[in-house]
């Protein structure tokens, strides 16, 4: 399945990126390389992962303390925000699709 990223969800990957790569070089690329993996899997398999507030689906990192909140649309996957699992709960609640 197709996946569209919000401009701001691709703005905190982003971001996430260089503040590990500044803190530990290659640490970044580690970090984007997580977050790759995790969106081919979703793309794989979108309705593995569990639906919570507004049908919004949450896939836990691994090795980074991020969560990828997306939804599943007819025919792509929205990736509404790469968050911080321990930040600012449901910051991203004005993202959701039909809210665009």
């Amino acid at each position: 399945m197709d996946i569209i990223f919000n401009e701001l969800a691709r703005d905190e990957l982003n971001d996430a990126v260089a503040y590990y790569e500044l803190r530990t070089p290659g640490l970044g690329k580690r970090f984007r390389d997580e977050v790759r993996r995790a969106v081919m899997r979703i793309s794989e398999h979108p309705e593995i992962w569990p639906a919570g507030k507004g049908d919004v689906r949450k896939y836990l990192l691994h090795k980074f303390p991020y969560k990828i909140l997306y939804s599943v649309e007819a025919d792509h996957v929205f990736i509404i925000a790469v968050a911080h699992q321990h930040r600012r709960p449901d910051y991203w609640a004005d993202r959701l699709p039909h809210a665009i």
